[in-house]
């Protein structure tokens, strides 16, 4: 019989890593397309002062409207502003707000939801609340918002979390509804256990899939809106150069000079494509009914 060869557990470690990345390529090629795209974006917007000399702000009129070039990758503006580093500089801001709107919705969401699915007296109050700002389309209540406020990058964020935040509480509150029921809780309250400790250590780690999931499409979403106000003059300051901003100075030009809009709109395309590719992704490898038909 031949030798039976042995493998050390650090070895079968390895073995696993190394069988692991081939068999999540084979079950989840597109995940992997948006998780490479999503780093380069991110890679793009954190080393901006790396990919082009031009400052996204210093004015040239001589250079004005011109065409991409060797020098000017994606052409200039009507005030000789070069594209590339607007682009690329406006990356950080989609980003920033696409990231930022995510997280504080989910927080907020999440500890609203917790307590209105635990607490059906509570409940009744918070959803006709959460329902009530449902009912409102959401670009409507962020150009409201934000006319209360002046623009900034700051109240951008604020004036496109208020909207999320009742979609969050939704999905939240519909799986506090069904795990408050099981037996485990059961047993928790049985066992004489408080309220906060039955909520954050049983409760709460089973509504974190679904969770994320929302959270990708809400900062898909995000950066979506923000394009939106921008374009609309209700967004950021009109000096920072967000995908919004140059797309909507580039619009009396665009017979003139299309590459204005067109580079930023395919940065913001493929931003959000990145985004949604993940959480696609991500809905079908936590979900387990998914999970198990793959």
């Amino acid at each position: 019989m031949p030798p039976v060869e042995v493998m050390s557990p650090w070895e079968e470690l390895g073995a696993k890593k190394t069988r692991w990345f081939p068999r999540f390529l084979e079950r989840q090629p597109t995940m992997v397309m948006g998780i490479v795209l999503l780093l380069l974006m991110v890679a793009v917007a954190l080393g901006s002062p790396l990919w082009t000399p031009f400052d996204p702000q210093e004015i040239n009129p001589i250079e004005r409207l011109r065409e991409p070039s060797a020098l000017h990758w994606f052409g200039t503006d009507h005030l000789g502003r070069d594209i590339f580093a607007r682009t690329i500089y406006g990356s950080r801001i989609s980003l920033i707000v696409g990231l930022s709107v995510s997280i504080i919705s989910m927080v907020a969401g999440l500890a609203i939801g917790l307590i209105s699915g635990y607490y059906s007296g509570v409940d009744k109050v918070v959803m006709r609340i959460m329902d009530g700002l449902m009912a409102i389309p959401s670009i409507l209540l962020a150009i409201a918002l934000m006319a209360l406020m002046k623009a900034s990058v700051q109240n951008v964020i604020i004036a496109l979390t208020i909207p999320e935040i009742p979609r969050v509480v939704r999905v939240v509150r519909a799986s506090v509804l069904s795990l408050r029921e099981q037996l485990f809780v059961e047993a928790m309250r049985a066992a004489g256990a408080k309220v906060p400790r039955i909520l954050f250590r049983h409760i709460m780690p089973n509504t974190v899939a679904p969770l994320i999931v929302q959270g990708t499409y809400i900062c898909a979403s995000a950066v979506i809106f923000e394009a939106y106000l921008s374009f609309l003059g209700a967004g950021t300051p009109p000096h920072i150069p967000s995908w919004g901003n140059i797309m909507a100075e580039g619009r009396p030009y665009v017979q003139l000079a299309f590459w204005i809009v067109l580079f930023p709109g395919i940065f913001l395309a493929l931003t959000v494509l990145a985004i949604n590719l993940v959480g696609d992704g991500l809905r079908d490898t936590l979900d387990p009914k998914m999970a198990r038909r793959m």
